[in-house]
């Protein structure tokens, strides 16, 4: 049995066993406690086959290296925020009011576990890339490399302002004008550890991009390779939950409606016109 077969065979019991789970809890948010682990325990699957075929190299391992930080940070700020101790993500609870049970029942199937669940799997793919093309670091590893840990480190930055708002916010009875981060880092992007957790996933094709072009691979099948499916689906659904939740959040903040006229979505960008007031 190879490593994908692995990976498929661990991906389908992690959904299935996310399934049970929400039916039994009623809780649709097993996927989200699973995303920051699944995913790297994939790329490890795929560095241990690389070594037990005799296809072992530094950049498959390196790919293991930065998905493991990925994922204790992420853990790490998703346990603190209260992830796993059993309160469902508001916005699954939005969503279910807003259907009948039957269709929330096939959104969870569809969408929540099966689209999310195979998701996590996609985005590891270029490990399997570089398993594929054994051969030894370049600099364009090192320069993909760096660029992963900066968006990593502009991550980190970006929740522990988000985590500080919060923390603010909770001191002051629940009231922090304007009710939502506008500083630091969210001064020139609205989400932007949204923009950073994609980004790092875009850095990590590039990565088992370069594996398949040192191999001999052109722009087709090197460069652009089938693995790239992972970081373009990984982005749509950023781009369409990030949707979703700042219509909720300009439902609660009438003052949210001028900070989107003037900062950017996702991409840090300078603002086009001065932010709301500073939080007091």
């Amino acid at each position: 049995m190879d490593a994908m077969q692995i990976v498929i065979i661990v991906a389908a019991i992690a959904s299935a066993g996310c399934w049970v789970l929400s039916l039994i809890t009623r809780d649709t948010s097993w996927v989200d406690r699973a995303w920051s682990i699944v995913p790297v325990v994939y790329v490890w699957i795929f560095v241990a086959g690389a070594f037990t075929q005799g296809d072992g190299s530094a950049r498959i391992v390196l790919m293991g290296v930065l998905a493991t930080a990925w994922g204790a940070r992420l853990t790490f700020n998703f346990a603190r925020k209260g992830g796993y101790s059993g309160v469902e993500d508001y916005r699954w609870a939005i969503l279910r009011a807003r259907m009948r049970p039957w269709q929330f029942q096939i959104f969870n199937v569809l969408f929540i576990i099966g689209y999310q669940m195979t998701l996590l799997v996609l985005i590891t793919l270029p490990a399997a890339v570089a398993a594929q093309h054994p051969s030894g670091l370049t600099a364009w590893d090192v320069v993909f490399a760096l660029t992963f840990l900066a968006f990593l480190a502009g991550e980190t930055v970006a929740d522990q302002q988000q985590w500080a708002f919060h923390q603010r916010k909770k001191r002051a009875g629940g009231t922090l004008s304007p009710g939502f981060a506008t500083t630091g880092l969210f001064r020139f992007s609205r989400h932007p550890n949204f923009f950073f957790e994609q980004a790092q996933w875009w850095a990590f094709y590039a990565i088992g991009a370069t594996a398949a072009v040192v191999s001999g691979g052109g722009v087709v099948g090197g460069v652009l390779n089938p693995s790239i499916v992972g970081a373009v689906l990984l982005t749509a659904l950023f781009i369409g939950s990030t949707i979703f939740t700042e219509s909720i959040t300009a439902s609660k903040y009438p003052a949210y409606a001028d900070y989107r006229r003037t900062t950017s979505m996702l991409v840090p960008l300078p603002p086009r016109t001065r932010a709301t007031a500073p939080q007091s």
